[in-house]
């Protein structure tokens, strides 16, 4: 049996732990930004999450996903009910901690990846059809592409693309998902003015969960503690502080005054953005990401009005440009010094790894758009997307839970 390392699992468990929490603090974070009468049934999107995704992983998803390769696609059903993963260390993922510890961590991945594209519906989505949807778009859109990026004989690994802590594999997926979900289910019903957050203080709240968290998203997959797991932590921070900073800025500058909100925006576009190069790339790179990703993932939520759809709370423009933003900068910045078991990027000397990352990007929009696309039109045609326009004037809290955030 392969030598477990007590100090790598401890790590590993309060990492676990970590990204759990990040799920619940998105809660709070959607929470705040939707209108009161919705405020539970967002936040219950994002708890069901954890209960629905994390029982299918132990089924089949993890299997699918990390299991032996065909036809390097898909995993096989050989680790489905988690047969075989205990606590014998699988050297080809995680050499120094058990099976079953690496799992629990993957598994705090495939929960919040589908609760990120509630924003973009909220305030209007079906609750019975939601459930349907998080069991189809884990299976068909999350696996897959797991399998595709950090699955042993994955395609997409093969061609030497990196993305260190899900860039591609959650936050371009769920953002671009988001995108057609926005567009497939449609406006908001809104009568006077655009909708506004109810709560802005949880929304802060929930971002301080979601960066306190990210450090097991980011340093955790680094897979052990050590020189890899310090140096991915210090770039996660700097990359959010950056982001957080430029967003302010420019909607100060734009707008005449920084408002919380933007500020908590920014941060996050910084933490999604880092994610793909936080094990690859130096601190110094790091502030360089977020604060380009700052101003950008401002600019593309300003810009979604000019568009015509309502993502209602911003997964586009913060997710998807965001992890896209994060997956190019790695091959612009990426080092072997930072860690050998990378590559280095144009600024060290290597062109070719900016053209493997943009492919990756390329594939997994156009995967994640026509998949989600399919399952929504499905799922539209049999179940229906939205709720009624009675209910959705009354809010989806009562007419889907039968309950309300606030008393009287």
């Amino acid at each position: 049996m392969s030598p477990i390392n007590s100090g790598d699992t401890s790590w590993m468990l309060i990492s676990s732990a970590l990204v759990m929490l990040m799920t619940p603090g998105l809660a709070l974070f959607y929470g705040g930004m939707v209108r009161k009468k919705n405020v539970l049934s967002t936040i219950m999107q994002s708890l069901v999450a954890l209960y629905v995704v994390s029982i299918l992983w132990v089924l089949v998803g993890y299997s699918l996903a990390f299991g032996p390769d065909v036809n390097h696609l898909i995993g096989n059903l050989d680790w489905a009910f988690l047969k075989g993963v205990g606590a014998e260390p699988h050297a080809g993922y995680a050499a120094t901690i058990p099976h079953l510890a690496f799992m629990l961590f993957q598994m705090k991945f495939a929960v919040i990846t589908p609760a990120l594209i509630t924003g973009a519906f909220a305030e209007r989505f079906k609750f019975k059809t939601y459930l349907v949807f998080l069991i189809l778009w884990s299976l068909l859109v999350y696996v897959p592409l797991a399998h595709w990026v950090w699955g042993l004989d994955g395609w997409i690994r093969n061609t030497g693309a990196l993305d260190f802590a899900g860039g591609l594999v959650v936050h371009v997926s769920a953002g671009v998902a988001a995108l057609v979900a926005a567009i497939m289910v449609g406006k908001r019903q809104v009568h006077h003015e655009a909708p506004q957050p109810h709560n802005v203080t949880m929304t802060f709240l929930g971002t301080a969960l979601l960066w306190f968290g990210w450090f097991g998203f980011n340093a955790g997959s680094a897979l052990a503690a050590g020189d890899l797991a310090t140096s991915a932590m210090v770039t996660t921070h700097l990359a959010s502080a950056a982001a957080g900073l430029a967003w302010m800025t420019v909607e100060w500058i734009r707008k005449g005054k920084p408002t919380l909100l933007g500020a908590a925006s920014g941060a996050v576009a910084g933490l999604v953005a880092i994610t793909p190069a936080s094990g690859f790339v130096t601190p110094m790179s790091s502030l360089i990401i977020g604060l380009i990703a700052g101003e950008l993932c401002y600019l593309a939520v300003s810009l979604k009005s000019k568009f015509g759809y309502d993502d209602a709370l911003d997964v586009v423009g913060v997710h998807a440009v965001g992890g896209i933003v994060g997956a190019l900068a790695t091959g612009i910045f990426a080092s072997k010094l930072v860690n050998p078991a990378g590559n280095d990027g144009l600024l060290n000397g290597n062109a070719s790894l900016l053209g493997t990352q943009a492919i990756s990007v390329l594939v997994v929009v156009v995967f994640a758009f026509i998949a989600t696309y399919i399952i929504l039109k499905v799922l539209d045609k049999t179940m229906g997307l939205r709720v009624s326009q009675e209910h959705e004037v009354n809010g989806l809290d009562h007419s889907q839970h039968g309950e309300v955030g606030y008393g009287a």
